[in-house]
């Protein structure tokens, strides 16, 4: 199956103040969490942001917060799934009804909060992706072994390259000359 940007949520989870220095490599899991959202702002392809207990870790980062569409949705949850929140599945719920069954996820941490909301949602029927690249744990052991049982459990680990391209579909547009430009 391929990404779809009509069919598409992108799903920002725990980009926060406090967590993102503890990540390694979160300088790329931002600029790439970041190519994500421009392209999702190209596509119309509408975008929800999840803050994991925001008293404790923080607000989303400045650099996502600031790329984000006006129509972005910032959810405070408590639990580590966003698929347990009803806030976020409300929200998720309204985009499957308008056909989007597809959820492009990417965040922090890979393991806990990112793998919880995927194997969620998949249990719900949804069609998930994790975005590796835009994917963080505070270990690089963690984060693999998070892209393991995903893969193990039917969730499609792509890279932000694959997002941008499958959203796409097609060269020559003026959506590709603008998110094309992400990358290079």
């Amino acid at each position: 199956m391929l990404m779809d940007a009509k069919a598409s949520t992108l799903v920002v989870i725990d980009l926060q103040e406090r967590l993102a220095p503890a990540i390694a490599g979160s300088d790329e899991v931002l600029r790439r969490a970041g190519q994500l959202i421009e392209a999702a702002r190209t596509l119309d392809v509408p975008v929800i942001v999840t803050e994991q207990y925001p008293k404790g870790l923080g607000p989303t980062v400045p650099i996502i917060k600031s790329a984000l569409p006006n129509d972005a949705l910032i959810l405070s949850k408590l639990s580590f799934s966003a698929g347990k929140d009803a806030g976020f599945l409300a929200a998720w719920e309204k985009q499957r009804t308008e056909g989007r069954h597809q959820v492009v996820l990417c965040g922090t941490e890979t393991h806990v909060c990112v793998l919880q909301t995927a194997a969620d949602l998949k249990a719900r029927g949804a069609e998930v992706f994790l975005v590796a690249d835009a994917a963080g744990s505070r270990t690089d052991a963690n984060k693999a072994a998070a892209l393991q049982r995903l893969t193990g459990m039917g969730v499609a680990c792509v890279t932000t390259e694959m997002v941008l391209f499958e959203w796409l579909e097609v060269a020559g547009t003026e959506q590709f000359r603008t998110v094309s430009k992400l990358i290079r």
